[in-house]
């Protein structure tokens, strides 16, 4: 009798299969607006390698699965796996460890294994995914790639070379990395065909390819993420970007290509736009530059202390859009509060949750993992109480109501929030002048 072939993790799984569309529709109602830019990058005719920046731990990897219901595997830094439950959990959902150089040089010695798994999964034409940065970071910024990624794809080369084998560059910009559904942006870039590569610097050997690799893999995370230097003058830069957004937008709605774009591919470029003039002037009056950053330095101070809200300084509404929101809201204010007070075991749970969080990046994957395990199992209590006391049809029209409710409540309390920000920010003259000198350096 044949030896029965062990089940590899890349293998269809039904369970997996079904769970991914329970899943992926709870990541897409996590966000407020999702915008993929460059999706046509991604090749069709060959194995893919998926290399996104890291600075939302779990939902970095959700929003990449989401991409589309194809099966991707994934790795995550090995400790998490030191729990057998959780390691099978993992393994179920495609996830491999992988060791980092602080878990000592004995368990580095483990990856080897690793890789090869990852190269089998890259031959059965699985798309994989992996963070080159090797840890999150919640800014926009980039920590030094690691040469995981790049192993990987010379050994698989290795393997298959007359199979076209790609890295994919996927720069993700999310609006908050903290608040639940902020907006994510998705840009792919140009990929980077390890075949041609390699082909292109036969002469030289494996650990300078790797670093050719490294260079461009980094140069294209760069220009598809809203990339700010991780130095001094950070806070005070993406500071800048948002006083000047709405002014930029304006810019460049004066040249008819940009009409029509989408609202955040419009932020986007106009924060890019900001960040080219920011190291112009450094290049061409670096005494300017300081006067622009110590103001900038002030504004951002003075701003968290008051706890008004960046997206108060960035303005992506007009006014009259601010008025209208908050007044629909006052209108479904009964609806909201009644949303409010059946999502509220749900709001309980997080705030008990995010407790135990000493870093704020967890945050929004606790939220998305509460919503997506418990707020379900309150629905079916909420309808069963509604069916059993109510006439069917009454039952049916309430339970549709019920439904959205933790979106409901937190777009209602959102709409609050963000007035009462407004309301802090354009009553306080020092910002208001701080913001005016700023405009006025980047006119």
């Amino acid at each position: 009798m044949a030896k029965r072939r062990k089940k590899k993790i890349q293998d269809f799984d039904r369970g997996y299969d079904i769970l991914r569309y329970f899943v992926d529709f709870f990541v897409k109602k996590s966000y407020r607006d999702i915008l993929y830019i460059n999706k046509e990058n991604i090749p069709s005719d060959g194995a893919i390698m998926f290399a996104p920046n890291h600075t939302n731990t779990l939902m970095d990897a959700l929003v990449i699965l989401s991409i589309d219901h194809t099966p991707k595997v994934f790795v995550a830094r090995a400790d998490i796996f030191k729990n057998p439950i959780l390691a099978r959990i993992f393994s179920f959902l495609k996830i491999m460890p992988i060791m980092r150089h602080r878990d000592g040089f004995s368990a580095v010695k483990k990856n080897y294994e690793i890789i090869k798994k990852s190269v089998d999964v890259l031959m059965d034409k699985i798309p994989f995914c992996i963070f080159p940065e090797g840890t999150h970071q919640a800014k926009y910024s980039l920590l030094p790639l690691s040469k995981g990624i790049l192993r990987i794809a010379l050994q698989t080369h290795e393997h298959m070379p007359n199979f076209p084998l790609y890295i994919v560059p996927v720069g993700i910009t999310y609006g908050d990395f903290f608040r639940y559904r902020s907006t994510l942006r998705m840009q792919f870039g140009k990929p980077i065909n390890v075949g041609e590569l390699i082909k292109e610097n036969s002469q030289l050997i494996a650990q300078e390819q790797m670093n050719i690799m490294r260079e461009t893999l980094a140069e294209e995370l760069k220009s598809t993420t809203l990339f700010i230097p991780n130095d001094n003058n950070y806070d005070a830069t993406l500071e800048i970007c948002n006083i000047v957004e709405s002014n930029e937008v304006g810019k460049l709605l004066k040249d008819e290509a940009n009409v029509g774009l989408p609202a955040l591919e419009l932020q986007f470029r106009a924060k890019k736009n900001t960040l080219k003039r920011i190291e112009a002037l450094k290049e061409d009056n670096s005494e300017e530059a300081a006067q622009l950053f110590k103001l900038a330095e002030e504004a951002h101070r003075l701003r968290v202390a008051k706890n008004i809200d960046l997206e108060s300084v960035a303005a992506r509404k007009s006014v009259s859009q601010r008025l209208a929101r908050l007044a629909v809201s006052l209108l479904t204010l009964p609806y909201g509060i009644a949303a409010s007070v059946c999502a509220l075991p749900y709001i309980l749970a997080c705030q008990c949750l995010l407790r135990l969080f000493k870093d704020a990046a967890f945050w929004n994957s606790a939220r998305f993992l509460l919503h997506l395990l418990l707020w379900p199992l309150l629905f079916i209590i909420y309808i069963t109480c509604l069916f059993v006391n109510l006439p069917w049809h009454w039952a049916l029209c309430a339970s549709l109501l019920v439904a959205p409710s933790p979106i409901v409540a937190h777009e209602l309390w959102y709409t609050f929030r963000l007035t009462l920000s407004d309301v802090k920010l354009h009553s306080n003259s020092r910002i208001q002048g701080l913001y005016s000198q700023i405009r006025k350096i980047l006119k």
